[in-house]
């Protein structure tokens, strides 16, 4: 069963203000329902916007935004002053919100209606001065924010706004998201471990560890016809040898990784857990490494990280809920090696098996090769290639005093030449703005070897992201420059090293 998405909604809430009279503000509440209506019905919003009650006193706003922090439907609002809302009213609301909010810069009508435009229209019209007051305020308090400017009915806003819901939508599947760690971090890798105390303070998910002892207990006690029935279907979904499937010399390496992905995903749905780290350095008492099962469980929605890596385990996990319904996948990957053609270089992205098939540009196949590397038996798992396109890599590290999220925009390619002895899924790509570049960037900013991989989710999601979880934000993309990226490092060691003095006041 796919791992669910977040039930959320957003509320759109309207600002104004008594001064203009009760049919003022009838005609206001109005123009907001037909706004909120036109725009769930445009085809284009990943999540259902619901109007609210026009906000006019301190105590109406007060109690809205101690609503929304109580109801787990409501994943963020989207914030509009249809008039002159004046900002003081809006402070003590939005010094108590915990939810995310957008500030939608736009107004009911598209065209002015110049041949009978008079002053009771231009009062109920006010978006373009009522929106600044509300803009000072929000920077007055320093309030993390996304602006979104244009038409309620123009695509391009209501793709801004899209984006903007998605990147809540992941944040909001964190949101009291638990992870589990099988066994601890790969020995003596830096990267990969961080503090877990300061991530459940920041992203409001827990990372709990279990042993793997209780996988391979779990395990055990899966059924020979559970195993039997997810081979069937195995069989159906991939490109498999002869030797493979029941009756073949190796269909045993199959059952291993099947027996595996039905203890793993018991015991993530018994717990509640919405995804998992393993370490190929501890595999107490099972006979493979996960492959084929871990392939299959991300396939669903579940994060991963590799080598107790918890935190790109719960980035692959709200990338996936962020891209959800969108061409292409999310993926676990590492930068594994390169290829160093001077007029072509490419990076080959891979992992030892833990490839997400939602990125695969064909069936994939499913075969059963030595993994050369942890003493256990050969494990089955899916090979294919990534299929072409734009894509990224997200990186989150620990800095110490704060989180970072590294995001390279990448273009996959066809590999220059077949890879038959290559028994991994894996993707090629060439990174933004150029090889050379893009790798000292990515360096300089102290980014992971392990990401987050996405042919879906984009960096504009992603900086929506950062700005709700209140962590720095490096993208390298195709206008980064290196010298203007290791200043804007340098400065940002500056802003975060006095973040207590930029908190909210």
């Amino acid at each position: 069963m796919p791992l669910a998405l977040p039930e959320i909604e957003i509320w759109f809430v309207v600002g104004s203000q008594h001064l203009y009279g009760p049919a003022a503000l009838e005609q206001v509440a109005a123009n907001a329902r037909h706004m909120v209506a036109g725009m769930n019905d445009s085809g284009v919003l990943p999540l259902r916007l619901v109007a609210k009650p026009v906000m006019t006193t301190p105590d109406d706003i007060r109690a809205l935004c101690q609503q929304a922090n109580a109801d787990p439907r409501c994943g963020g609002l989207v914030l509009w002053m249809h008039t002159f809302s004046p900002a003081k009213m809006w402070i003590g609301g939005l010094r108590q919100l915990s939810k995310p909010f957008a500030h939608f810069h736009t107004q009911f009508n598209r065209d002015l209606p110049w041949s009978t435009i008079d002053m009771d229209f231009m009062n109920l019209n006010q978006a373009a001065h009522g929106d600044r007051e509300a803009g000072f305020l929000h920077t007055r308090m320093r309030l993390e924010r996304t602006v979104i400017v244009g038409h309620w009915q123009d695509r391009r806003a209501l793709a801004r706004l899209a984006t903007w819901m998605r990147a809540v939508r992941g944040w909001a599947a964190l949101q009291g998201a638990k992870f589990v760690r099988f066994a601890d971090n790969m020995r003596y890798v830096a990267v990969t471990d961080g503090d877990r105390v300061a991530g459940e303070m920041r992203f409001g998910y827990s990372v709990v560890s279990h042993g793997v002892g209780e996988l391979a207990a779990a395990a055990a006690e899966v059924s020979d016809a559970a195993i039997d029935a997810l081979c069937r279907e195995y069989e159906a979904c991939y490109e498999m040898a002869p030797e493979l499937r029941r009756g073949g010399a190796r269909h045993g390496a199959v059952r291993e990784q099947a027996r595996l992905e039905l203890a793993l995903r018991g015991f993530l749905e018994r717990g509640g857990f919405s995804g998992f780290t393993d370490n190929f350095e501890d595999l107490t008492g099972l006979r493979q490494l996960p492959g084929l099962a871990t392939q299959r469980l991300m396939a669903d929605g579940y994060g991963f990280g590799a080598e107790g890596d918890w935190k790109t385990c719960a980035m692959v996990r709200a990338m996936k809920v962020m891209g959800a319904g969108l061409p292409g996948g999310t993926s676990f990957m590492e930068d594994y090696t390169y290829h160093l053609d001077p007029e072509r270089p490419l990076v080959l992205g891979a992992h030892m098996l833990e490839v997400c098939p939602s990125i695969a540009a064909q069936r994939p196949s499913l075969e059963v090769h030595p993994l050369g590397i942890g003493g256990k038996e050969d494990p089955a798992r899916l090979v294919f290639t990534a299929r072409s396109g734009p894509a990224l890599n997200a990186s989150l590290i620990d800095l110490g005093n704060r989180f970072r999220l590294l995001i390279n925009e990448v273009t996959v390619v066809e590999p220059p030449a077949p890879l038959p002895k290559l028994p991994v899924a894996r993707a090629v790509w060439a990174p933004k703005p150029d090889f050379a570049t893009a790798c000292a960037a990515w360096i300089y900013a102290g980014g992971a070897h392990h990401t987050a991989f996405s042919q879906a989710v984009t960096t504009e999601m992603l900086l929506d992201f950062a700005s709700i979880a209140g962590i720095e934000a490096v993208p390298i993309d195709g206008r980064t420059e290196l010298p203007r990226l290791l200043n804007d490092l340098r400065f940002g060691e500056v802003y975060w090293g006095l973040g207590s003095a930029f908190a909210r006041v």
